[in-house]
Parts: structure tokens; sequence; C-alpha cells
């Protein structure tokens, strides 16, 4: 149902249920990540009348409880959003929306946690995000989609054969990577000329 991206990494697709309405991924390393995507696959749509409340959750090296912060939502008309989790302060939040199954004191102290917590609307517009985990800038968004695109290119780059080692196959389609390349190369000369050009 749900899927968390974070710049150069594969994408996750395995949130691990803890409650019939929510939902936890693991994120490893998370001191590197300076922003993560969370969306919504397409798959399977909120009940009507539901969003998701996206928190986070630092590593609880003290073992006090785990500390949630709330970042934001997602709905059916708004699927996907980008969080800012490198300006978060641990120790601050509320408590665990995600129950013991999700606490991260069974984690790594380098493991954080995003959840998505399944809520009627009218709950979602009562709740305040945390300030700091919005992005509000083009130059923030900008960089975001310079190293996607990154990832995407390398990710493709990584099944890249020749023209001696294809083998007929009647059901896939071939993409030459130098295209891939031209339109990359293409979209970042254009953002360097004009930033605000992925508006038009």
């Amino acid at each position: 149902m749900f899927g968390c991206l974070v710049a150069g990494r594969l994408v996750q697709t395995d949130a691990v249920q803890v409650a019939s309405d929510k939902f936890v991924f693991n994120l490893p390393d998370y001191e590197k990540v300076n922003h993560v995507v969370v969306f919504m696959l397409g798959t399977v749509p909120f009940p009507a009348g539901t969003g998701g409340a996206v928190h986070f959750s630092f590593p609880d090296p003290s073992g006090g409880g785990a500390v949630w912060q709330l970042l934001g939502f997602i709905t059916n008309e708004k699927p996907s959003a980008i969080f800012k989790i490198s300006g978060l302060k641990a120790g601050k939040g509320g408590e665990n929306p995600f129950g013991i199954m999700a606490s991260s004191s069974r984690l790594s102290s380098s493991v954080a946690q995003v959840g998505v917590s399944v809520e009627a609307l009218d709950q979602l517009g009562q709740q305040i995000p945390v300030s700091s985990a919005a992005v509000s800038t083009v130059d923030s968004f900008l960089h975001f989609t310079q190293k996607m695109l990154d990832s995407l290119y390398n990710f493709a780059s990584s099944f890249a054969v020749t023209q001696a080692q294809m083998t007929p196959n009647p059901s896939e389609t071939f993409i030459p990577s130098s295209c891939v390349l031209k339109w990359y190369e293409n979209f970042q000369r254009r953002m360097s000329q004009n930033p605000n050009f992925w508006k038009n």
C-alpha cells in the first residue's frame, strides 16, 4: 500500500504492518538521510474519508520508549509527500502511536523508523506536524530531485548489456542507455539555467 524513498537507495515497499491501520518502515543509517518521501503505491487506496499521518522516530538508546514526531500527511488526493528529517531533534515528540511492535528500542542505534497511521481526515486536520519537517524551498526540492535522478540512472545502468550480450526476448522493450543519459544531461542543463523550469 505504501512506499518509502530515500535518495541514493532502492525504494522500500516492505512496510511492516503492526496493526490493521498502522505501517512502519525501518530506516537504516538515518544519520546520512536528509529527506524522505512517503507515497502510496497505487494498488490500494485509503478507505473513504481517511488518510495517512506520517511519523518519524529516532532510535532510543536510553531505553525510555520511542518518541515519534508527526511529519505530515498523505491522502488519496495527495498520494505522496517529501519530508526533511535532517533538522529533527531526537527526544522531542509524542507517544508511540504504533504500539510495542514498532518499538525502536529493539533496533540498532543507527536505525530510525517511518510510520504511516491510517486516520480519519478530520482527525488529520487537527494534528500539527513539526515545522522543521516541511520542505518549502525550491533548492531543497531540486537537490532531492537531482539525487533521485542520479539514483535512477545508476540503478538502470546496473542492468546494462551490450548488443552482443542481448538475448532476443519479444516481451521486453529495450531503451538505449545513451537516451536516458542524454535526457538527464538536458535536465541538468535546463535546471542550472532556470531552476523554476519544472513549474512550466
